[in-house]
């Protein structure tokens, strides 16, 4: 779950901040892939996130909000990834991916270099599947 809304921020004027030349090449392979997985436009959320499609959550609670079917973004130290729909404990696809650290929402990598590109496509075709057949945040409820 995000407190963040989508901006009128370019995506590319943000990732032209990104001065670590792994992570913005990181960063350029993510926003290819994510948008052809999702077929949407990557937008700013927020000051830092960048965000594919956009859902409306609610929890049982009665809390509501907004938030990209999946996102990431290129922090200074690591990439995080906002694609996990469930427990990281037991996921077959997580145990293939390679190095990495996990969250209840987020995957951290270093690196792409460090991860299976087709585990890592898999995880993202995931996230970007069960969020937009529930209709809201999986991981919420």
């Amino acid at each position: 779950m995000m407190a963040t809304l989508p901006t009128e921020v370019p995506v590319v004027d943000f990732l032209d901040r990104v001065h670590h030349k792994v992570r913005r090449a990181d960063a350029d392979t993510l926003v290819s892939m994510m948008s052809e997985v999702s077929g949407q436009p990557p937008v700013m959320w927020g000051p830092s996130i960048i965000g594919f499609g956009h859902l409306h959550y609610r929890h049982p609670t009665g809390t509501e909000g907004d938030m990209p079917g999946i996102a990431f973004s290129p922090r200074a130290t690591q990439l995080v990834l906002y694609v996990l729909t469930g427990p990281p404990e037991g996921d077959t696809l997580l145990a293939r991916l390679g190095k990495h650290t996990t969250g209840k929402v987020c995957l951290y990598l270093k690196t792409l270099a460090d991860v299976d590109l087709a585990v890592l496509r898999a995880i993202v075709e995931r996230a970007w599947q069960e969020n937009t057949t529930a209709g809201h945040c999986v991981v919420c409820h």
